[in-house]
């Protein structure tokens, strides 16, 4: 859009303009079709929808311009035959009048001509956008044996994605848990799905695979595996490694307190057998040297 208001200043008021004739237009258009339904008080809704497609390798266009009332169609344009169609009767004044008039034309003209061109300007713009795609790392979850295995996607772009199980190459739609897409804080997007392993015997894990795939792209499959999951932050390898290390420092340290014990009961006993010289054993300690004197002897 900041491209566009370059290549046209003038773009907004031009845009301000045609949203106020809208406004009008939609004003006038809600009460006509009031009365034709016979409808004069309460609140209700008048909707516009139109827009284009373009195929940049074939070059061909399709485009829809329709209205609908309170949530039904109320009269839509078919671009093939160049004709309104109106698919209740209260519609049918309508569709002659533009037929009529020339509005087959115009909105032709709008479809294949404006509506295009804007949708190439839009593309050209946003081609670093458009083109952009980023893989994401999946992992493996589980917050306890007995809990499902979640297949987490995330720093994915776009967000047209799918993450799914399969068993044996067949996608699995039973046990299966899918999450919705959502978005990480650096624009890019992340997913889960799970995956319940209860009945599934280990043997068996390596016939399950967590597929990402996205379009342009070839599928990202990750076999599971005990070794890949993670649990509480740590992986199922590294789990095992810190499980060997922490039995290993325990015995080192069991080994060391028991030497140092061992030392101090050795110099403990030494000192005791051998008897103190005559004057240290005689000299009084410090707390009975501390003592007060009783009474008497004051």
């Amino acid at each position: 859009m900041k491209k566009i208001t370059e290549d046209d200043p003038q773009y907004w008021k031009k845009e301000t303009r045609i949203g106020l004739i809208n406004y009008h237009l939609f004003k006038d258009n809600t009460e006509i079709v009031k009365r034709r339904l016979n409808q004069t008080e309460g609140s209700h809704i008048h909707q516009k929808m139109s827009g284009c497609e373009w195929n940049d390798e074939t070059n061909e266009i399709n485009g829809y311009y329709q209205f609908g009332f309170d949530g039904d169609d109320f009269i839509t344009f078919d671009l093939e035959t160049e004709t309104f169609v109106a698919p209740r009767p209260e519609a049918f004044i309508t569709k002659h009048k533009w037929e009529k008039n020339g509005e087959v034309y115009r909105v032709k003209h709008y479809i294949i001509h404006q509506c295009v061109q804007y949708l190439k300007k839009h593309v050209r713009n946003g081609q670093s956008v458009l083109l952009r795609k980023e893989l994401p790392l999946v992992s493996f979850l589980q917050k306890s044996p007995s809990a499902p295995v979640t297949c987490h996607a995330t720093g994915f772009y776009p967000d047209r994605a799918m993450l799914f199980w399969t068993k044996d190459g067949d996608e699995l739609h039973e046990d299966v848990a899918p999450g919705e897409i959502l978005p990480n804080h650096d624009g890019t997007f992340q997913m889960s799905v799970d995956l319940d392993v209860s009945s599934v015997p280990p043997e068996d894990w390596g016939r399950y695979k967590c597929i990402f795939q996205m379009s342009g792209v070839e599928d990202i499959p990750n076999t599971l595996h005990p070794d890949k999951i993670r649990t509480n932050g740590v992986n199922g390898v590294n789990a095992k490694k810190l499980t060997g290390l922490f039995a290993g420092v325990v015995t080192l340290v069991g080994v060391a307190l028991l030497v140092v014990v061992g030392f101090a009961v050795y110099k403990w006993r030494k000192a005791k057998s051998v008897p103190p010289p005559p004057d240290e054993a005689e000299r009084p300690t410090v707390q009975e040297v501390e003592q007060p004197l009783n009474p008497k002897q004051e």
